[in-house]
């Protein structure tokens, strides 16, 4: 009997799971998407490709602060109060948000970041600033849509999120299909507005089907966890602060890179080896949603779960690093060749590495979360951001013509400094197998 009650619950965590991973694996096609168009450039794609990288790097800064709020309502959002005082703090964050934008879009900042920092040409600049201001519109849509998929994963309702994800990724193919066509208007812009159409057709779906499960919400929760707005505020703020030290990792890299024998081979290849590597762990980007909602009721059988789903990432990349099929899907479904499809086949052989760790990395911050331990995060997080900079700066003295190449090598690093973290912290601060979700 014991054994039928596990198999039906891991039935249902499939059922739950995969609606979930497979709306996170449109999401790494759609990145794959504008990549390819843009490496469809007619002059100088690698320098294209670049500009969009670097505005999307500091995009990426302020974009997963907003994504933290899936999560955050996932967890919190059990009333009406509740969901509120969240929509009290997004507002804030909005506002933070388009303030600290505005500054790098529109003030000499930007020109002084990407210029000075970056070691962008004049050229380069200017594509880099124009996409930047587009880009900081995706981060409204962005809060609306994960609102209300901490809304909808809560209930359990997570086709939903794969049926946004159709929705967009089909708007956002047709547009790669036009721009394609039309060789000579794809610039680092042409990526952002592609990707800005797709987020507001996301949110759009997100939205409809939110708002449907808020209504049916309680006006307060019966288990006396309602929360204010510093109550939110207090459980966000950690997270927050260790997804600011996460995100800064790329744009460290990016920065890094650029200092190569070639910067924008390098950059260039990271991103597209990137991009494919998180098209293979983007199903793992919602194992913390499992230890979430099951790991309470079994977390023997959620970590078996992990078991299995975790060594998929590898295999995926290792089919693609090692074998002659890598190639082949980077010449004819990338449509990069020449030294920039050598270098980013090299970058993918080494991101093998971090897609073996990252599900891991994941699991424990699901149990973090869950345990309302989210200070953890800030020291795991600064710990990777710490060994990927070492390991940088090694690299970029001893073998700068590894290209892309060192920043794979550098994230996987810093990747298993913040799982060592997060398994010692855990290990030591353990609780009782039922946890509490309180201030």
């Amino acid at each position: 009997m014991a054994q039928l009650d596990q198999t039906i619950r891991f039935r249902a965590m499939i059922a739950f799971f995969l609606p979930l991973g497979f709306s996170a694996l449109l999401i790494s096609v759609s990145h794959v998407i504008i990549n390819s168009t843009l490496a469809h450039a007619i002059i100088n794609p690698e320098i294209v490709i670049t500009g969009y990288a670097m505005a999307f790097s500091i995009f990426g800064l302020t974009e997963e602060a907003a994504v933290l709020m899936r999560q955050t309502c996932t967890v919190l959002v059990k009333d009406k109060r509740t969901f509120k005082s969240l929509l009290i703090v997004c507002l804030f964050l909005i506002i933070f948000i388009l303030l600290i934008s505005s500054v790098v879009a529109y003030t000499p900042a930007g020109v002084w970041l990407f210029g000075y920092v970056f070691g962008a040409s004049k050229e380069l600049q200017t594509d880099i600033l124009g996409t930047y201001r587009i880009l900081v519109l995706v981060t409204i849509f962005s809060v609306l849509r994960c609102i209300y998929q901490g809304i909808i994963i809560s209930k359990m309702r997570t086709k939903w999120l794969t049926i946004a994800m159709i929705i967009r990724l089909s708007v956002m193919y047709g547009l790669s299909l036009l721009f394609i066509s039309n060789p000579h208007l794809i610039s680092g812009r042409t990526g952002a507005f592609i990707f800005l159409a797709g987020m507001i057709v996301e949110a759009a779906v997100s939205y409809a089907e939110g708002r449907m499960l808020v209504n049916k919400l309680p006006a307060f929760s019966d288990d006396g966890e309602s929360r204010d707005v510093r109550g939110v505020f207090r459980f966000y703020r950690p997270m927050l602060i260790s997804v600011f030290l996460a995100v800064s990792v790329t744009p460290a890299i990016n920065v890094l890179l650029g200092k190569t024998v070639n910067m924008e081979l390098a950059i260039a290849s990271y991103t597209i080896a990137f991009s494919i590597t998180w098209l293979a762990i983007s199903f793992q980007t919602y194992m913390h949603q499992i230890v979430l909602n099951y790991y309470k009721k079994a977390p023997h059988l959620v970590f078996k779960f992990g078991i299995i789903f975790g060594i998929m990432p590898g295999f995926f990349l290792c089919l693609l690093g090692f074998t002659p099929l890598g190639h082949w899907v980077l010449q004819n479904l990338v449509g990069i060749n020449g030294d920039l499809l050598t270098a980013t086949a090299q970058a993918l052989k080494i991101f093998v590495l971090f897609s073996l760790i990252f599900p891991w990395v994941d699991f424990c911050n699901g149990i973090v979360m869950l345990r309302s331990q989210t200070g953890i995060m800030v020291w795991s997080q600064g710990s990777n951001i710490v060994m990927t900079l070492v390991v940088l700066l090694i690299g970029i003295w001893l073998v700068p013509d590894w290209n892309g190449a060192i920043g794979a090598l550098a994230q996987s690093i810093g990747s298993a400094a913040e799982l060592g973290v997060l398994v010692f912290s855990l290990s030591r601060l353990r609780q009782p197998s039922t946890y509490s979700i309180g201030n």
